[in-house]
């Protein structure tokens, strides 16, 4: 429990073993690409459109008027803000370096990269779904992840529309794992420059939704370079996890993203992660592959269990995942 970042006294140095070496931390670019922000209120042939089109250039967009209660995202925030706060020995029952278990708080871990640690704590919270009535996952964060999982599940149908698929395909299985819920929490650092609070990584899920807060520090891979994600208020932001990029047949892009830490102020991020059931099959859509048109299958399919195997032992990287599964 010592190595919390949130728990221990300020360093006035940043550690050793959380320095990057100069190229796995190229800066961010000054350029001003900015991701689409979409309005989920506005006709469903626009937004249709958007979303796809969001998806295929940038494999990020932002999103706004989309359901979900103001209230219950506030309260959301709150919550895990003050959950950070507490005194470390409050947070101790939740501390675990076992990354088999659904529910934990950990720190620091290893992303696949050099052995380098990273500037994070993460309270992290599988959420059957439904929401058993049994379950200890608190009326706060029910009330979060029902609706915030819906959304997810929207953006889903409207890409199926927009690819000719049919609007239930990503039901059933493909999503029907546990919702997990990352909350990142990233402490004042007192040289951000030389440090990451996240490596470059891709998503191992189907698709996820972060509430990023106020406070920037999420950058994108585009083009060979870095963007800064300008924090929008009430949205979220929406990015694609290597399952959809499979069950699309690449026609939808995994993007490498990471998170940059401030020295000024701590940052607390929710994401939320819908998943598969693992022992799914996840495989390229039929209709999205033509062997004669062009467009021949990408990936071999893949047991969800088998997936998070391989993911756990070559790591994060985009072009990592892809080796172990493009045909």
């Amino acid at each position: 429990m010592e190595n919390l970042l949130s728990s221990a006294a300020s360093h006035e140095t940043l550690p050793d073993s959380f320095v990057f070496p100069p190229d796995q931390r190229p800066p961010a670019s000054a350029a001003a690409v900015e991701l689409p922000v979409i309005d989920l209120a506005g006709p469903r042939d626009e937004v249709r459109r958007a979303v796809l089109e969001a998806g295929k250039d940038l494999g990020f967009f932002q999103v706004v008027n989309h359901g979900v209660p103001d209230q219950a995202v506030r309260d959301m925030e709150a919550s895990c803000e003050e959950f950070f706060r507490l005194p470390a020995e409050d947070k101790a029952a939740f501390y675990s370096e076992d990354t088999d278990k659904p529910n934990r708080l950990f720190s620091s871990t290893t992303y696949g990269t050099g052995g380098e640690r990273y500037w994070r704590d993460c309270l992290r919270l599988a959420c059957g779904f439904p929401v058993d009535d049994g379950a200890r996952s608190g009326e706060v964060i029910e009330r979060f992840i029902a609706p915030t999982r819906a959304v997810g599940m929207e953006l889903l149908r409207l890409l199926c529309e927009g690819m000719g698929l049919r609007p239930d395909y990503f039901e059933g299985d493909l999503s029907g794992g546990d919702v997990i819920v990352n909350v990142n929490h990233y402490p004042p650092c007192p040289d951000p420059e030389r440090t990451l609070g996240l490596p470059p990584h891709c998503d191992r899920n189907l698709i996820t939704l972060l509430l990023q807060g106020s406070v920037p520090g999420l950058q994108v891979s585009y083009r060979g370079d870095w963007i800064r994600v300008q924090p929008v208020p009430g949205a979220f932001v929406v990015n694609f996890g290597h399952q959809l990029e499979i069950a699309t047949n690449g026609l939808l892009k995994s993007i490498e993203h990471r998170a940059a830490p401030n020295a000024a102020v701590p940052r607390t991020s929710v994401a939320t992660f819908i998943m598969p059931t693992e022992d799914c099959l996840v495989a390229p859509a039929a209709e999205l592959v033509d062997g004669h048109g062009g467009n021949p299958r990408r990936y071999r399919a893949v047991a969800f269990r088998e997936f998070m195997r391989v993911y756990k032992t070559v790591g994060a990287r985009r072009e990592s995942v892809e080796k172990a599964f493009k045909i």
